[in-house]
């Protein structure tokens, strides 16, 4: 706690020496503390303070960002001087006022703030705020009219010291402000709805932060094993599971628990149908559970990828069902997930969060949420810019791939190894992102995403061409890639009828145990058509996963060199980095090789 004069400690053992030099090289902040008891850090969303004789002198702190940081950079600035999370308030807007942004500092500089009655009171606290430079009580009458409003002034220092009688908005029936202020304070529960590999790592990153959080799954197979401290998921370690189990973590297949949780975040599949349609199912049945236990002070959250007016057009209207206000009961919003699985170089926290909000006030709730878990929230002007950017970010991927794909056909046909090329082009420091070629498209978003737009495109009469052009040859890729099986094979005067293939690699990408969309699936279904005896080696993935579109009961071949020179053909389909490449190419016959993993050219080796 403060100690009770100047120059002693700020915060539970911290000098304010120490917390000034976390911000000596953050321009214009200040340190806005009242030397007493303390309970928390009080940081506001305004960068003025009150001075009208419309509010009561005891009400005027009013304190904020000002320009260049978000209220969040300053807490964790704090918090970096602590070496510990610590409690903060964020001053609450009063009803009527305009919203206030909190990840947009210019935006939150121009706030208005909050105005409390002079009859409430909140605890003493320490007070930061970042003011723009050179406002600060630039002149004498300036300085007496904050002391008239309850500051002291000491500018060898540049502190202002507040007064013990700091006010607050008392937020009895404002579900708005009852929910801001319970994930000021952490005591928000945060609801998870699919426990998978987005869902996941989100509850974790919000249990890690102090959160109580609830994970919702259908599997009750993963009910069990995340209550038992276990993860299904090969680069989620089981210790961290166990750790939020420690810090209260439950998982369950009850809905109407729900009602518990402050903030319930969608995370389901939103797949294609057979007609390569959207399948909304997943999203819509997870609604209508939900609606029936909603209550004023929820923020929900979608964060399946799907098409732009998804979250207005199915979810607002069966929430509004239930008589809840969106934008004054409950709060809905649309921010993408953007994991990555088995990426180490990005993480839920350093992963920047796209957030978009039905109404001003749901924004507001969503950067407030997300803000916590993740460094930086980007708000947009709505939940329909906010689904499209997601569909950009993955449509622009896919057809960049359609491109590298196609030259990889062309390329072939010269005799040219379009790795070497892309490799070679990728050297040009301006101008050039390379993309890499393969077997075909897998995942969770790259395969699907395209169709939603063109999908929804046709309600507005537009043809996506460019879009499902690059669909058709990313979509052609596994049928390619068998066709040079089959050429390499009758090379050596094999048929691919009666030979045995083995696949290496079952999952989508390297180095993960995710085989969702694998093109790998296809080749096996493709290769098993033609007459093929197929095998898979994956050290990620033990078994067949079961899929919605493939089933085959399969287990994964160790590789040795007596299994490797009994295929007439090995498929490398996922170039994991835990294969021997230099046994495989020593002990197979054949090699087709779709990664481009093979850079030299060797007898056994065909490029695909």
């Amino acid at each position: 706690m403060l100690a009770g004069k100047v120059g002693a400690k700020v915060w539970d053992g911290i000098t304010e020496a120490a917390v000034s030099a976390v911000f000596k090289n953050m321009n214009n902040v200040q340190i806005l503390a009242y030397y007493g008891e303390c309970d928390y850090i009080h940081v506001a969303t305004s960068p003025r303070w009150a001075r009208s004789s419309s509010c009561p002198p005891s009400s005027a702190f009013n304190l904020g960002t000002g320009r260049g940081y978000s209220v969040l950079e300053l807490v964790r600035a704090f918090e970096q001087a602590c070496g510990r999370p610590v409690p903060y308030r964020v001053a609450q807007r009063r009803p009527g006022d305009a919203a206030v942004n909190y990840s947009d500092p210019s935006k939150a500089a121009n706030g208005l703030g909050w105005r409390a009655t002079h009859d409430r009171h909140v605890p003493r606290c320490l007070a930061l705020a970042a003011v723009a430079g050179g406002t600060r009580c630039r002149t004498v009458t300036e300085r007496a009219r904050s002391r008239k409003h309850g500051f002291e002034t000491d500018s060898d220092k540049n502190h202002l010291f507040i007064r013990e009688n700091l006010m607050s908005y008392d937020t009895a029936g404002d579900p708005m402000a009852q929910l801001l202020e319970r994930l000021a304070n952490k005591t928000a529960t945060i609801g998870i709805i699919g426990m998978g590999y987005v869902g996941l790592p989100l509850m974790l990153r919000f249990s890690e932060v102090g959160f109580r959080t609830i994970g919702f799954d259908n599997d009750l197979a993963k009910v069990v094993k995340l209550n038992r401290g276990e993860s299904y998921i090969k680069h989620i370690p089981a210790t961290g599971i166990a750790r939020a189990r420690a810090n209260g973590f439950e998982a369950t297949s009850d809905y109407s628990r729900c009602r518990e949780a402050d903030a319930i975040i969608i995370c389901v599949p939103t797949p294609l149908t057979r007609h390569r349609e959207p399948d909304l199912s997943f999203v819509i049945n997870t609604t209508d559970a939900i609606v029936p236990h909603l209550r004023p002070g929820q923020l929900i959250s979608l964060e399946s990828t799907t098409y732009p007016g998804t979250t207005e057009e199915e979810l607002l209207p069966r929430i509004e069902s239930a008589k809840l206000e969106v934008g004054k009961d409950v709060f809905l919003v649309f921010s993408p997930e953007r994991e990555d699985p088995g990426n180490a170089l990005f993480t839920t926290r350093t992963i920047p969060k796209i957030c978009g909000g039905v109404t001003p006030q749901c924004l507001e709730a969503g950067v407030a949420l997300y803000s916590w878990a993740v460094d930086k929230v980007v708000p947009v002007s709505s939940t329909r810019a906010a689904e499209m950017s997601k569909l950009l970010e993955n449509i622009h991927r896919a057809v960049n791939i359609g491109l590298v794909n196609e030259m990889k056909i062309i390329a072939d046909r010269m005799g040219i190894d379009i790795h070497e090329v892309i490799r070679a082009a990728a050297t040009k420091p301006f101008g050039f992102v390379p993309y890499f070629p393969g077997p075909g498209l897998g995942g969770h978003c790259i395969p699907i995403d395209p169709f939603y737009l063109t999908w929804k495109a046709k309600e507005y009469g537009v043809h996506t061409r460019f879009i499902e052009l690059a669909g058709e040859v990313n979509s052609a890729m596994p049928e390619w890639v068998v066709g040079k099986v089959a050429g390499a094979l009758n090379s050596r005067k094999k048929t691919l009828n009666g030979s045995r293939v083995l696949v290496l690699g079952l999952a989508y990408k390297k180095n993960i145990d995710d085989s969702r969309e694998t093109p790998s699936a296809e080749l096996i279904k493709l290769l098993q058509e033609k007459g093929a005896q197929v095998d898979y080696s994956d050290p990620h993935i033990p078994a067949f996963p079961t899929m919605r579109k493939y089933k085959f009961d399969m287990r994964s071949v160790e590789l040795t060199p007596q299994t490797l020179s009994a295929y007439d053909c090995v498929l490398l389909a996922t170039d994991h980095d835990a294969f021997d490449y230099n046994l495989i190419k020593k002990n197979a016959s054949l090699i087709v090789d779709t990664r481009g993993v093979y850079a030299d050219t060797a007898a056994n080796v065909v490029k695909a």
